[in-house]
């Protein structure tokens, strides 16, 4: 979280991270504590990365990018279906015979979803945004991520302003909350 560079770079960094986490998990075996903490870390940078883009990507992407309503309003569904994935296997320890069926969708639903931004959306924004405005945006979403939310909040807003009002305090809770549960921590 927060690595520097303009936006893309900043966010195809963070799938990357997604992506250790998610070999992490696959290489344990099934029903092994360290899964749901792997989940835990997983849903974590999941939703301060989704909080940051729809704050800050997609309303760029609607503002620079041809036909960029359609993509936005496309990825900030994708969002919503891995959302919904995750609150249920928040509930889920690993050894739980849904967090398998859960890890999986959860898997295939974000890999999904990086590839088409990275392959579709990050080039078309990266060809139609300013160079200097993509390394704003960077700082903005870099900014976002710090105080944004840890755990999924299916129902609150996705879309400015609204979401740029309540994510702070709902990251201050779910951060303290992770503060004293030890979640998303290794013994």
């Amino acid at each position: 979280m927060g690595h520097g560079g303009n936006v893309i770079d900043e966010l195809v960094t963070d799938h990357r991270e997604v992506e250790e986490i998610f070999g992490k998990i696959e290489a344990l075996p099934p029903g092994a504590k360290n899964r749901k903490v792997y989940a835990d870390q997983a849903t974590m940078e999941l939703v301060r990365h989704s909080v940051a883009e729809e704050a800050y990507l997609y309303p760029a992407v609607r503002e620079h990018v041809a036909g960029g309503d359609a993509l936005a309003d496309k990825e900030i569904e994708d969002h919503s279906k891995a959302e919904r994935i995750m609150k249920d296997l928040e509930g889920c320890e690993a050894d739980d015979p849904r967090f398998d069926l859960l890890m999986g969708s959860l898997m295939s639903e974000v890999r999904m979803h990086l590839s088409d931004e990275e392959q579709n959306l990050f080039p078309r924004l990266r060809a139609a945004c300013p160079p200097a405005a993509l390394d704003d945006l960077g700082d903005k979403v870099r900014r976002a991520k710090k105080i944004a939310p840890t755990r999924p909040h299916p129902s609150a807003p996705d879309e400015p302003p609204a979401n740029k009002l309540l994510a702070p305090g709902a990251g201050l809770v779910d951060r303290l909350r992770d503060a004293m549960s030890g979640r998303g921590k290794l013994d």
